[in-house]
């Protein structure tokens, strides 16, 4: 249990402190630099020409962390798999802006076709190896289960989705993606351990190759994830949360996603309906603080105190 859990944290820390000074200079080079928007915060310009596409050093770490453990912990594999088929989704989408000068990367289309096909491939899994239960464990009612029948399986396509993009919208400031979902892969790992789901190996994984990737994204960044890191990241909270059968947990310990998909939900919203009119100053909503005055740092720091109050809610609603 120690090895599985100490050990890959180490090790993916390892791989992505290594990573780090040799992957930074060859995105540098080969120019894969972020282009910020000029209608965005005005601070941000500055970043123009920071690497992105580090999402790369992320998955590196991950994957070949948990290849060390797969004979002995198979249960990981559909986590990797999502992580991993999220990640080249937006390995694509970043290549497409930054290489082919297509600023839009992949058409909106393109994207949910990916997505819908990475999930349909877990959802059959999934069902399978729960026999078609696809039952979820509802917070506060411990030992409890909601089966929701055939209806599970679009639940399942909102969730995974919906999680992937809720952490793509929070990779807007420097450090912040990074260190929200460092600490809800730190609440995965406890569950892990504590069920003996033997999902451990990923999580842990997870655990340091974030830590290790922090050192060069916190503020100001050396480098960015890019979609490549943010729609990884956001598979493997979504699939790590059905393989613990708790996706309900999600909406607790993910918080800070769904609060920033809902921003940029009700700005499009309002802004339709109000013919020009906006509810935040900006959205995603850590603009609308940066706008108000907060600097990078500090919203960083709030979503990430909020993230872990949140965390042990999770830890209490078990």
């Amino acid at each position: 249990m120690k090895e599985a859990m100490i050990l890959p944290v180490i090790i993916s820390f390892a791989i992505s402190v290594i990573l780090g000074p040799v992957v930074i200079p060859i995105l540098r080079r080969l120019k894969f630099g972020q282009t910020e928007r000029t209608e965005g915060p005005q601070s941000h310009l500055k970043k123009n020409g920071t690497p992105t596409m580090g999402g790369l050093i992320i998955l590196a770490a991950v994957v070949l962390t948990s290849l060390l453990y797969v004979k002995s912990h198979p249960r990981i594999i559909p986590i990797l798999f999502v992580t991993v088929g999220f990640g080249i989704i937006g390995f694509l989408d970043d290549y497409i802006k930054i290489v082919l000068r297509r600023s839009e990367g992949l058409t909106p289309r393109q994207k949910m076709l990916g997505q819908i096909l990475v999930t349909g491939v877990f959802a059959c899994y999934y069902y399978r190896m729960t026999g078609g239960e696809m039952a979820m464990l509802i917070p506060f009612y411990p030992g409890h289960f909601l089966h929701l029948g055939w209806l599970a399986i679009p639940v399942l396509f909102l969730a995974i989705i919906g999680t992937v993009n809720g952490v793509n919208f929070t990779d807007g400031l420097d450090g912040l993606a990074s260190s929200v979902t460092v600490l809800v892969a730190v609440f995965f790992t406890v569950v892990a351990a504590g069920t003996k789901s033997g999902l451990e190996p990923v999580t842990c994984a997870v655990v340091g190759s974030l830590m290790g990737f922090l050192l060069f994204n916190v503020y100001p960044a050396s480098v960015f994830m890019g979609d490549t890191g943010s729609l990884a990241l956001g598979g493997f909270v979504a699939a790590t949360a059905y393989m613990l059968e708790m996706p309900m947990f999600i909406l607790i310990v993910g918080m800070i996603y769904w609060i920033e998909i809902l921003s940029v939900m009700i700005q499009v919203t309002y802004f339709k309906k109000t013919k020009g009119k906006r509810f935040f100053r900006m959205a995603p909503i850590h603009h609308h603080f940066e706008l108000g005055g907060w600097s990078e740092t500090r919203v960083v720091a709030v979503f990430s105190i909020v993230t872990a109050i949140m965390c042990l809610v999770g830890l209490l609603a078990l």
